[in-house]
């Protein structure tokens, strides 16, 4: 389908214009594969991120917001690298409007962790707003967004099969974000998912997966990337030995329980974590800030995020965002 036939049948599926069985059979008819063009994922994207209830900001902020951001479904295992890295962007200077969930693919979601930091969770959307003016950072629930999906998830479920929903979320960011960092589990579609975000008016970012199928930036392999940038699209690869980062295997940044993975974030923010967990986050939160144009490429994000831990304001920011969080 074209973007026109796409954006009409998903209008269909989100004002609940279909039953059941019709619901089924078009996602059905939407399975993520090869074929998956870049205006069906762009016409989709579109329709659930207007119909998302929108994180009420003032438009002149809303073009500074960043999101980091992955699919999920790579089935590594690996730690939260994406919150880390969105939580060590808001140390170095970003505004950083999170979208996620808790876990579905893996033993701790971006909204678990946070949970176990002592980030404050249940807030209303109005006060998520305002944690993001006041801290440089806040945490928006899929589910308290997008409402539509209640009714879509149940038939969603009984497809074992991967539809264009496994790619969808962080392409609909409720505040509207116009710059990502953006991670997928299969690099067939690295260049499709930054082309869609070309269409749909995003006007920085990256899309990257690893050789080895991880949604961020690797140190095991090199990663496909696809960078948006001045309104043209580019693929390049990502070799972290280009930055000095020494190859590490993928068990080096496993990850474990919401508990667990806090404490890695800690430990990366008092400069004790390993070797493998510090590159990582480092190279991801490079490549954001690069994204966010804070940076004027990965090596000097690298020195950014380097000054941010040494000089504790990572660990700083963290506790302004918990302790207005927990005010509001």
């Amino acid at each position: 389908m074209n973007y026109e036939q796409t954006r009409e049948k998903f209008t269909s599926l989100f004002n609940h214009e279909m039953n059941d069985e019709q619901m089924r059979e078009f996602l059905l008819s939407m399975k993520l594969d090869e074929s998956t063009s870049v205006e069906s994922i762009a016409a989709a994207a579109e329709v659930m991120r207007s119909n998302a209830i929108a994180l009420p900001i003032s438009e002149e902020l809303r073009p500074k917001l960043l999101d980091v951001v992955g699919t999920g479904g790579d089935k590594i295992g690996s730690f939260n690298i994406s919150s880390t890295v969105a939580l060590l962007c808001a140390a170095c200077g970003s505004m950083v409007a999170k979208h996620g969930s808790r876990s579905i693919t893996s033993k701790s979601g971006s909204a678990d962790m946070f949970e176990v930091l002592g980030i404050r969770l249940d807030l209303s959307i109005e006060n998520s707003a305002k944690l993001l003016q006041e801290s440089g950072f806040t945490f928006m629930f899929a589910q308290n967004h997008h409402p539509a999906m209640k009714f879509i998830v149940p038939v969603r479920k009984t497809i074992p099969d991967k539809t264009i929903f496994n790619i969808l979320g962080p392409l609909t960011n409720p505040a509207g974000t116009k710059k990502s960092l953006l991670g997928v589990f299969d690099k067939a579609f690295v260049l499709k998912m930054a082309e869609a975000l070309k269409i749909n008016g995003s006007t920085s970012a990256l899309v990257v997966s690893s050789n080895e199928g991880m949604d961020e930036i690797s140190i095991s392999d090199v990663t496909y990337a696809a960078q948006l940038r001045n309104g043209s699209v580019d693929e390049f690869i990502i070799d972290p030995q280009n930055y000095g980062i020494a190859k590490a295997p993928l068990e080096a940044i496993v990850g474990g329980d919401a508990k667990e993975n806090a404490k890695i974030l800690h430990d990366i923010f008092n400069a004790s974590a390993t070797q493998a967990q510090k590159d990582i986050v480092y190279i991801n939160t490079a490549a954001a800030l690069m994204v966010d144009g804070l940076a004027r490429d990965i090596q000097e994000g690298l020195e950014m995020v380097d000054e941010a831990i040494r000089n504790k304001r990572a660990k700083k920011k963290l506790k302004q965002i918990i302790e207005i969080s927990n005010k509001l």
